[in-house]
C-alpha cells in the first residue's frame, strides 16, 4: 500500500476508534456510503459550521441566513433543470458487475498521467540537486512533454464529450485509453448511459406523478424560491447574500473514499445577488475571500489550489473549484460559480411569479444575477482531519511513550477545549478538587473530566481527539490552588493559579482568532 493510502487507512481507523465517525446501521452490516457522526465528530462538525456561519453571516452586514425545508414543490426541480439534466454518465463492467462513473474513470487516467510527470520531476530534482531548473525541465524533458500533451488531449476530449452529452464518444475514449476496472483489471464495459441522481418519494397517499416529491439534491433552490421573501423582510439592497446550511441527498453511482462522497451529506451555501454585468467582479471577490477562509485555520497554501471547470454547468458563465490535497489526491472541496440569472429566471418563467428586484439607484427592475459559494461540510471535515492527524516522535521519551498520535486542529475548532485530570484517583481529595475545577470551566467552553488510567495515557487520549489543553490537579493544588496546564502541540507544561485557566484557554480557543485574521 502507498504511503498516502496507508495514511487514509489510518485516518478512517482513527475516526472509528476515537468516536468521530461510525458506519451507519453498523449492527446490520452498515449502509453503503452513509455515516453517523460520533461524540467528537458532531462537536467538530458543529464547530466547522459555526466558523462558516460566523464568517459568512456575522461578518457581513449584507448576508442573512435561512433554513429552508428539505421537501419542495416538484416544479422547483423542473425549473432548476434537475429533472431533465441532473445526470451522471454510468458505465458497468460486465465481468466484475461493478458500476462506475464514466467521467471519473477518465479523470483517474488523467491523475495517473499527472503522477508520472511528478515522478519524473522528483527524480530529476534528486539527480541535479540545487542546480535543478524545474520550469525548464518541465518544458523540455521528452517524457514530461509527452505526458503533458496526452493529458491535454484527454482533458479536451472529456470536456467536449461531457459538454455535448456525447456518451458514445465518452465510451470510445475509455476504450481507446484501455481503461480497466480499478479492482479487477477487466476492460469488458457496457455502453455509457445517463443516470439521474435524485431520490424520489411520495406525498402522503397520492400515487403517480402528482404525488412525487424529491429529496433535495442541493440547498440552493430553497434560497432562490425565497429570494423576494428575504429581500422584503430584511430590506436588503443589492448586492446581498442569503446563506444556508442543510442536508442534501444524491443517489451517487459510486460513493467511495469514506465521507468524501456520500448519498446524504451537508452543504454550506451562500447565494450572492447582484446587478447583471457585475457578476465577474464579485466572482473574483468571493474566490479570494473563500481562499482566505481556508487558509485562516492553518491549512498550508500548498495543499489548496483553484481549478477552473472545463465543462460549465448549464446555469454558469464561470466556475472554479477550491481543491484540497486529500490522501487520494487533489479533489474538490468548494465550488464558486457565477450562475447568471438562470435560477431566478427559470422560477419566474415556470411559476408565473415575478422574481425581480427594483433597484432604486437605477430606477429599474431586473432579475438579479447570482454568484454562489458552496462547500461540503463533510468534505471540509475530512480535509481538516487529513491535515491535522499526525504521528510524531516525542522527545526524551522511551518505550510506548516514544511516539504519539495527535490531532493538531485549530484550537477554536477542536471538539473539546480543555480536559481536567486528577493526577491519581485513589486519593479522594484529588478527584473532588478536579471536579470542582471542571464544574467551573464547563460554563465557558466544552470540557472533559477524565480520571481513568495513568496520566500519560490520558494525555495521549486527549492528544488523539485534538484537545488543546490538559489541566492536571495534583497534591500541590491542594496546598496553593495551582495546577499544571499542558499545551497539546508543544507538550510544554506550566504551573498556573486555577483562576487563570479560563483566561488562558479562552485566549486560544476563541473563534475571533479565525475571524479577524
Amino acid at each position: 500500500m502507498s504511503q498516502q493510502g496507508d495514511l487514509f487507512r489510518k485516518l478512517v481507523s482513527h475516526c472509528k476508534e476515537y468516536g468521530f465517525i461510525y458506519q451507519s446501521s453498523e449492527i446490520y452490516d452498515g449502509l453503503s456510503a452513509v455515516y453517523d457522526y460520533g461524540p467528537y465528530g458532531v462537536e467538530l462538525k458543529n464547530n466547522i459550521k459555526d466558523y462558516w456561519w460566523r464568517a459568512m453571516v456575522q461578518m457581513h452586514e449584507n448576508i442573512v441566513g435561512i433554513d429552508s425545508a428539505i421537501f419542495m414543490h416538484p416544479k422547483t426541480w423542473k425549473a432548476s433543470g434537475h429533472v431533465d439534466a441532473f445526470n451522471d454518465p454510468l458505465i458497468d463492467n460486465k465481468d466484475s458487475k461493478k458500476r462506475y462513473r464514466a467521467d471519473q474513470l477518465v479523470e483517474g487516467y488523467m491523475d495517473k498521467l499527472e503522477d508520472k510527470i511528478e515522478k519524473e520531476v522528483e527524480k530529476a530534482r534528486k539527480r541535479f540537486g540545487e542546480s535543478f531548473n524545474e520550469e525548464l525541465f518541465r518544458d523540455t524533458n521528452e517524457r514530461v512533454v509527452k505526458y503533458r500533451e496526452e493529458y491535454e488531449m484527454v482533458r479536451q476530449r472529456l470536456a467536449t464529450s461531457m459538454g455535448q452529452g456525447d456518451l458514445v464518444d465518452l465510451k470510445n475514449l475509455i476504450d481507446e485509453l484501455e481503461i480497466a476496472d480499478p479492482d479487477t483489471g477487466s476492460r469488458n464495459w457496457t455502453e455509457v448511459r445517463q443516470f439521474n441522481l435524485m431520490f424520489s418519494t411520495q406525498l402522503g397517499n397520492i400515487a403517480g406523478e402528482e404525488g412525487k416529491l424529491y429529496l433535495r439534491p442541493e440547498t440552493a433552490q430553497g434560497i432562490f424560491v425565497n429570494f423576494l421573501n428575504v429581500q422584503k423582510t430584511t430590506r436588503q439592497k443589492i448586492p446581498f447574500g442569503i446563506a444556508q446550511i442543510g442536508k442534501a441527498f444524491r443517489n451517487e453511482i459510486v460513493a467511495r473514499q469514506f465521507i468524501f462522497r456520500m448519498r446524504e451529506f451537508e452543504q454550506m451555501e451562500m447565494q450572492f445577488f447582484l446587478r447583471p454585468g457585475e457578476e465577474l467582479k464579485w466572482y473574483e471577490y468571493w474566490k479570494e475571500a473563500r481562499m482566505k477562509w481556508h487558509l485562516a485555520i492553518g491549512t498550508p497554501a500548498s495543499k489548496l489550489r483553484f481549478k477552473d471547470h472545463d465543462n460549465l454547468a448549464h446555469y454558469a458563465n464561470a466556475a472554479v473549484d477550491v481543491q484540497f490535497e486529500f490522501p487520494f489526491g487533489f479533489k474538490e472541496l468548494e465550488g464558486i460559480h457565477s450562475r447568471t440569472d438562470f435560477d431566478l429566471g427559470s422560477h419566474q418563467s415556470l411559476s408565473g411569479k415575478k422574481m425581480q428586484y427594483f433597484d432604486p439607484d437605477l430606477n429599474e427592475s431586473y432579475v438579479p444575477y447570482v454568484v454562489e459559494t458552496s462547500i461540503g461540510c463533510d468534505r471540509m471535515f475530512l480535509a481538516m482531519l487529513s491535515e491535522a492527524l499526525v504521528e510524531e516522535t516525542v522527545p526524551d521519551a522511551q518505550g510506548e511513550d516514544a511516539s504519539r498520535v495527535v490531532l493538531k486542529l485549530h484550537p477554536a475548532l477542536a471538539p473539546v477545549k480543555c480536559a481536567v485530570l486528577p493526577l491519581v484517583r485513589n486519593k479522594e481529595e484529588l478527584p473532588a478538587k478536579a471536579r470542582e475545577v471542571f464544574n467551573k470551566l464547563k460554563l465557558s467552553f466544552l470540557c472533559q473530566y477524565d480520571e481513568k488510567d495513568a496520566i500519560g495515557r490520558r494525555y495521549r487520549r486527549q492528544d488523539a481527539i485534538g484537545t488543546p489543553y490538559c489541566v492536571t490537579v495534583d497534591f500541590q493544588t491542594l496546598e496553593d490552588n495551582t495546577v499544571t496546564i499542558r499545551e497539546r502541540d508543544t507538550m510544554l507544561q506550566e504551573r498556573i493559579p486555577i483562576d487563570r485557566i479560563e483566561e488562558i484557554v479562552l485566549k486560544r480557543v476563541d473563534m475571533k482568532n479565525l475571524l479577524v485574521g
